[in-house]
């Protein structure tokens, strides 16, 4: 049994064009599909529903989080190239 009829479908597809909109330059759109689309799923899962007012905050919150792993991992490997520079061949 599908989680919405399509006809439901537009709105999530409205949380995702805010939300690529939100986080251009930081995520690319088929991320942002994923996280809206996991973000419903879930949402439907553990309550039973997933307006997509919930499913907005709930897949804001996970590019939020992927956004900050990005910049550690990226601030990592910059401090990592610093403390073990390149030799010259």
């Amino acid at each position: 049994m599908p989680y919405h009829e399509d006809s439901s479908l537009s709105g999530y597809r409205e949380v995702g064009e805010r939300l690529a909109k939100e986080f251009t330059g930081v995520h690319d759109t088929a991320t942002v599909t994923r996280c809206v689309t996991a973000a419903r799923h879930g949402a439907q899962d553990v309550t039973g529903s997933a307006p997509p007012d919930l499913v907005e905050r709930i897949a804001r919150k996970h590019l939020q989080v992927l956004a900050m792993v990005a910049a550690e991992q990226r601030a990592r490997l910059r401090s990592a190239r610093v403390a073990a520079p390149d030799r010259p061949a």
